[in-house]
């Protein structure tokens, strides 16, 4: 069946294969109590996910070996409303309850902000919250279902102050990246300058701080899967630089929901079980890239520029006008700060060493050493 789907889809001219992306393939089914998955991470050497609306307040821990559930974790004071991607970083875990496909009126949208050392200590957890609202959003006057522009499928950490928040526009496919803090509390977020003309939904997201790209995953609106890649972006603007779209024809029809990076070069995608003949089960999907680890040797060396005083203490100085965008990286290859300015305060980081990535206007790259005291 899904070789006679892929030729469909060569012949629709719809296949648009990267070389970046490859063995995209069914890794293992779902259990029956994830049919509705919409979101994963790769945490504690298993695939964690969770259902979408209506589903309970938990996360599942999942063998990549059998497929089978190792551990369930409830969050005690979290109501999943409408769960549909989750996110890490070093020390939390955050859960989007930011699905508003029905009708595109709910002013209720909030990530769950989670402890890791709570998550790992206990099977029930208490989650901190982070309320918010879209600022270009006006008119709360309810839709017909699955037309609002308002709905979103896809978050991630961007880096150690924020996360980044993805919108599925079921009424022209526009999507809009919108920042947010990771600090509890209510905001109203912009959407960020550059936007993405997705050709479809976009389901699912997972920004890799080992290549610093960004993958969205989703579909068209007949069920065809796709992966985007997006990469060398000027600061937050996510979608400023290059955006690749490669369809995943191998699959056949799949409602693909989430997306987890596993390390520089593998991922899993997971699917939604989709009543019909095609799709009619939940499953965890494997795709591995060719995609470059971050290191020194990554990047060109361009015009001479200066990091001072270093050591420091406070605050870091960069000598060059010519900078695009400053990325800073922890001994564990960790994004921890993007920006464009030449005065930087670390007065916050950990003690330790850093790599300094500076974009040049030139389309050049300098990497640089630094030791925070």
């Amino acid at each position: 069946m899904k070789t006679i789907i892929s030729i469909i889809i060569f012949v629709l001219g719809i296949s648009n294969v990267s070389g970046q992306i490859s063995a995209a393939a069914e890794k293992f089914a779902l259990p029956t109590s994830l049919s509705e998955s919409s979101g994963a991470i790769f945490f504690n050497n298993r695939l964690i996910t969770h259902n979408d609306s209506g589903g309970e307040n938990k996360l599942y821990e999942l063998d990549t070996i059998s497929g089978l559930v190792a551990r369930t974790v409830t969050i005690s004071n979290a109501t999943n409303v409408d769960w549909e991607d989750i996110t890490q970083d070093n020390n939390n875990i955050y859960i989007g309850d930011i699905g508003n496909n029905v009708s595109g009126n709910r002013t209720d949208l909030k990530i769950y902000k989670i402890s890791k050392s709570d998550y790992l200590s206990s099977d029930t957890v208490n989650a901190q919250t982070i309320a918010f609202s879209y600022s270009d959003q006006t008119d709360f006057t309810a839709a017909s279902a699955n037309t609002t522009e308002w709905d979103a499928e896809a978050l991630v950490s961007f880096d150690v102050t924020n996360l980044i928040v993805f919108t599925k526009n079921w009424a022209n496919g526009i999507t809009k990246g919108y920042l947010i803090p990771k600090t509890t509390g209510t905001y109203s977020v912009s959407p960020l300058p550059t936007t993405l003309n997705s050709g479809g939904l976009i389901t699912g997201g997972t920004y890799n701080p080992l290549t610093a790209k960004l993958y969205l995953v989703g579909y068209s609106n007949m069920l065809q899967p796709f992966v985007w890649q997006c990469e060398g972006f000027s600061g937050s603007d996510i979608f400023s630089g290059t955006n690749v779209k490669t369809m995943l024809s191998s699959l056949g029809f799949e409602q693909t929901e989430g997306i987890a990076y596993v390390d520089a070069n593998r991922y899993f995608i997971t699917s939604e079980s989709f009543s019909n003949i095609i799709s009619n089960y939940a499953k965890a999907i494997a795709f591995s890239t060719n995609d470059a680890v971050l290191s020194v040797n990554d990047y060109k060396r361009s015009s001479p520029i200066v990091l001072y005083p270093n050591p420091v203490n406070h605050v870091l100085h960069l000598s060059n006008k010519d900078i695009r965008a400053v990325e800073i990286y922890d001994a564990r290859s960790v994004l921890v700060y993007r920006g464009q300015v030449n005065h930087i305060d670390m007065d916050s980081f950990s003690s330790g060493i850093y790599m300094v990535k500076v974009a040049l206007k030139n389309n050049s790259f300098v990497i640089k050493k630094v030791v925070k005291q």
